[in-house]
């Protein structure tokens, strides 16, 4: 985020700008959010946003959520969205703009199993669309609220992400934490703010009666935590992020991701993941929590 958003009425509706990379999913993120009772349309023209949210924001019909859907057709006009952000912003709305992309690799696949016509493409192939795309939509990835990589996600995970996103507006002004176990062998999570590595912990899957076990099961906390490093890691955790949340709140960022990856994602960063989850839970902040790779070998 580039700066602090004005604090929204108590009655101002929550306003989504789905936007990112053709094929990564936004037409189903746009189902998603209706299913959840937002005020969705797709391609409306920039120019027309602000009338938009001002003619639902005197509707008798009292909408209080509202998506909008913005991709690359939209040409010339989409150089202009920023403009429009900060006018939405000036005219007391607050608006979240929710980044939806993926690899090269998982794109073309899409394409290529869909047989959709990227488009960008033109008499090019789907990859030269796919790189033109991400650079004509590189300024709206970068003041992007959140980002989300649907390379290998299926979209019932991504319903689930976008669920804990946006199923309600976080309370009081609250910042919404999430913390994600992930094995670096799989992959950092490309949606994560921080990320840490904690593969020089020693490793319980070295450990035979704990190999299959995972780092929410006590024998494997208890392992992990026996360790000094282990100990002194997760009080240095603690500090920093006690340290933390409240200025990214004081900044204006409504969601915190917070990744924790070793190596296959088992059982050193879920058994930090879970001490994590306790620590925060103590400070009010009540963190979501996914262990993304548990189920991968």
């Amino acid at each position: 985020m580039t700066g602090v958003h004005p604090p929204a009425a108590n009655d101002s509706p929550r306003f989504v700008i789905i936007t990112g990379l053709s094929g990564a999913g936004k037409s189903y993120a746009i189902k998603c959010l209706e299913d959840l009772g937002y005020f969705c349309v797709d391609n409306l023209p920039t120019t027309l946003i602000p009338t938009f949210a001002e003619l639902c924001a005197q509707s008798a019909r009292e909408i209080k959520k509202i998506a909008l859907g913005v991709d690359v057709r939209e040409g010339e006009y989409l150089a202009h969205l920023l403009e429009i952000l900060a006018e939405l912003r000036a005219k007391g709305h607050v608006p979240e703009v929710l980044f939806l992309e993926a690899a090269d690799e998982a794109l073309v696949r899409r394409y290529h199993e869909t047989r959709r016509r990227h488009p960008l493409a033109g008499d090019g192939n789907v990859l030269d669309g796919i790189r033109a795309e991400r650079k004509a939509l590189a300024h709206l990835r970068e003041i992007a609220d959140r980002i989300i990589d649907t390379s290998g996600l299926t979209v019932h995970q991504l319903k689930e992400h976008l669920v804990e996103a946006y199923s309600a507006r976080p309370t009081g002004g609250a910042l919404a934490v999430s913390l994600v176990s992930f094995g670096y062998k799989h992959g950092i999570p490309y949606d994560a703010d921080l990320v840490f590595d904690v593969r020089f912990l020693p490793n319980p899957h070295f450990v035979e009666p704990l190999r299959a076990l995972d780092g929410r099961d006590a024998p494997v906390a208890d392992f992990i935590f026996a360790q000094p490093e282990s100990r002194e890691l997760l009080a240095r955790l603690q500090e920093l992020v006690r340290f933390l949340l409240p200025l990214y709140q004081r900044e204006g960022k409504a969601y915190l991701s917070v990744a924790i990856g070793c190596t296959g994602g088992r059982h050193r960063s879920v058994a930090l993941v879970e001490a994590l989850r306790v620590f925060l839970e103590g400070l009010g902040y009540g963190p979501t929590i996914r262990h993304r790779d548990l189920g991968r070998e």
